[in-house]
């Protein structure tokens, strides 16, 4: 048996952390002394202390951790590929805002005349009832610069979800100049918000979601607010590119809460941030993504995601079909699975044309 002192010292684990440990059940010592309290571990527990120091040092947090080490190796292992998956697309994020600041803080050497790659989206949008709700709350649109999805709730909720996305629907049509889309975007939302005001009179039981996409011809800027969501087909790996504004979400994030344990929690559709009647809690995610020739995009309601796993999910967006063929199988396997709530989806595709500049 070693003493906590020894055994801190031979795991790389601090006996703060050990203490710890043991109170939240992912390391129990192998014995306490019942007169001093002294923790005593045994040396066959080594190698499950340093696979948690390992993952601590992942950033894995602590409740991940209890379910991982407790699996066989095999396991363990997609547990831990897929949670590394997980943080290279939130790291892909911030890497592609970078990427952006950096291209627009360096003068462009491109001369007039030479060939240039053009981008452009070829997209479908649906929003379907569903087979339980009674009313529609949910509004999608698709159109050549702007994507967007809004989900309502609250007595005018349908109200709230349309108006949101109807007062960013002027962006479709104005030039969007590149350098300055995401100043542009949140003048938007803050219209938006305005809007979700007057329909809600000030009520804060009234609001919506709201996701959406502006296309500057290479780039997509990203608004979001609430739980829809927004993904990323790219090379066959599909990838979440927003953060639900959500209390499990929250207590995911914490260490608190299992991904699996918060699928059947009381309080899963209960929103930290939206945009309200009152506008207390409207500051949306704001975000830049380069855009490569064949990446799909889905923006979508709860009302998907929420029945429709996410491998099927991914198995529809990688299918050989045109945005419109996906979007009604999307809606289509939501309402199979029961269709307990409203479902909207846009589904975009970023294709290639080739054009010579001044032509």
């Amino acid at each position: 048996m070693l003493t906590i002192g020894a055994f801190a010292k031979a795991c790389r684990l601090s006996p703060k952390a050990l203490r710890l440990y043991d109170e939240l059940d992912l390391l129990r010592p192998a014995r306490v002394d019942p007169d001093t309290g002294y923790r005593y571990y045994a040396v066959a527990q080594l190698e499950r202390a340093r696979l948690v120091a390992w993952l601590r040092r992942l950033g894995m947090p602590l409740a991940e951790i209890r379910r991982t080490v407790a699996l066989d190796p095999a396991a363990a292992a997609r547990e831990i590929r897929a949670y590394w998956a997980r943080v290279e697309a939130e790291t892909a994020v911030r890497r592609d805002l970078a990427a952006f600041l950096v291209d627009h803080l360096t003068t462009d050497s491109r001369g007039s005349g030479e060939d240039t790659t053009m981008l452009e989206l070829r997209y479908s949008a649906h929003s379907d009832t569903g087979r339980v709700r009674p009313a529609n709350q949910d509004t999608a649109y698709a159109g050549t610069r702007l994507l967007a999805v809004a989900d309502g709730f609250g007595p005018a909720g349908a109200p709230a979800s349309s108006a949101a996305v109807e007062a960013l629907r002027r962006l479709d049509t104005d030039e969007v100049p590149a350098g300055g889309v995401l100043n542009l975007l949140e003048d938007a939302v803050r219209g938006a918000e305005q809007a979700v005001r007057d329909v809600a009179g000030g009520a804060d039981d009234i609001g919506t979601t709201l996701t959406a996409l502006l296309w500057t011809g290479s780039r997509l800027a990203l608004v979001h607010i609430g739980d829809s969501r927004a993904y990323l087909l790219r090379d066959g790996e599909l990838f979440r590119i927003t953060h639900d504004h959500t209390v499990v979400q929250s207590m995911i994030d914490e260490g608190r809460l299992t991904v699996e344990e918060a699928t059947s929690h009381p309080q899963r559709a209960l929103l930290l941030k939206a945009l309200t009647g009152d506008g207390t809690n409207a500051t949306p995610d704001l975000r830049l993504h380069d855009a490569h020739r064949g990446d799909r995009y889905l923006l979508c309601s709860d009302g998907l995601y929420g029945v429709v796993p996410e491998d099927r999910i991914r198995g529809l967006l990688a299918a050989p079909a045109a945005p419109d063929e996906t979007v009604a199988a999307l809606v289509g396997a939501a309402n199979e699975a029961g269709g307990p709530d409203n479902v909207s989806c846009v589904v975009a595709d970023v294709v290639q044309t080739v054009d010579r500049a001044g032509v």
